[in-house]
């Protein structure tokens, strides 16, 4: 990975980035400034706000996360539009390096939709995607983005709440060789019930389609994974054991996080929740390595866990990317 980083920083990257130094400077001007605008103005309020004996605790405590979000918003908003264009040029440059596309902001594919049928993201009515990377990855076309899903809710009086439900990335891949079954690979904590106790479900049904629980062979895989699938014969081949332990390994680079997958319609949809990732743009230059190093290990341990599940051949798994 350290040639990749070397190779992304010694192009057109570093030569941009080193042009942005007087923007990045006085975005940093602007935010420090208006730092120290916000702390005159709020100390003093705030400080009037808890001495006052006749508002009750709860409300002083009300008032004060919202005008300490607030001013947070409005340094930060100082030095948005400077971050986002950092962001951009670094991912875009990595995503170049790779041989495929990179995006800010994207709509959502039927990836998506196939994920919350079968009960891999939850229930939302609002889908931000955010960092799309698509093109074609060791022969597979793909696309990965990030997803944050919210579900609205509504109050007493009748006001919109949107809560989120969902923060992860979301990966489609071509599979290496052609099936017709529906196959879904979960996490077995999430199919236990209540506080990820009780028995894996012999069988789950999503709109009316029924996919039965498959034994598996493979022991560590059995306690991380639970196998549901129409067609068990070839649930055995698309999640095959001459691969499984390579999973497990890059499974593991994501142990606090929910990994699961779905096999549908000649496509593999990985889901795998939790974590902002991706956040490269900054306003310190020396940190410009740092963070192209970061994205890169992100990118390349999200796409070596799609690989790890592809495969080309009958029980061959495909080589995948160095994971982090």
């Amino acid at each position: 990975m350290k040639s990749d980083i070397e190779a992304i920083m010694q192009g057109e990257l570093g030569a941009w980035l080193a042009g942005q130094d007087g923007q990045r400077a006085a975005a940093r001007h602007r935010s420090r400034r208006r730092a120290v605008i916000a702390a005159v103005i709020l100390v003093p309020l705030l400080g009037l706000l808890w001495w006052a004996p006749m508002l009750p605790w709860e409300v002083k405590a009300l008032v004060t996360a919202m005008a300490l979000v607030l001013g947070l918003v409005w340094v930060l908003l100082a030095s948005a539009k400077v971050r986002q264009q950092v962001k951009h040029a670094i991912n875009s440059a990595i995503a170049k390096h790779f041989g495929v596309s990179y995006q800010l902001r994207a709509s959502p594919g039927a990836e998506l939709q196939r994920a919350h049928v079968f009960g891999l993201v939850p229930h939302h009515d609002r889908a931000v995607i955010e960092d799309c990377w698509e093109g074609s990855l060791a022969g597979h076309d793909f696309r990965l983005y990030e997803a944050v899903l919210h579900e609205r809710r509504r109050d007493r009086d009748k006001h919109d709440d949107w809560n989120e439900v969902f923060r992860g990335a979301i990966i489609r891949m071509a599979f290496g060789r052609p099936f017709r079954s529906t196959t879904l690979l979960e996490r077995t904590g999430r199919k236990r019930g209540l506080m990820g106790l009780g028995a894996i479900p012999e069988k789950l049904t999503f709109n009316g389609h029924q996919l039965d629980r498959i034994d598996q062979v493979h022991p560590d895989f059995a306690e991380t994974f639970a196998l549901f699938s129409d067609d068990q014969v070839e649930a055995r081949v698309l999640v095959h054991p001459a691969y499984v332990e390579h999973l497990l390994r890059l499974e593991s680079a994501f142990a606090s996080e929910q990994v699961r997958a779905l096999f549908a319609e000649g496509d593999v949809v990985v889901v795998v929740e939790g974590g902002n990732r991706f956040e490269s743009g900054g306003l310190d230059p020396r940190n410009d390595a740092e963070r192209v190093e970061r994205t890169v290990a992100q990118f390349t341990a999200l796409t070596g866990l799609a690989l790890a599940i592809n495969q080309n051949e009958r029980g061959s798994p495909v080589k995948a990317m160095p994971a982090a």
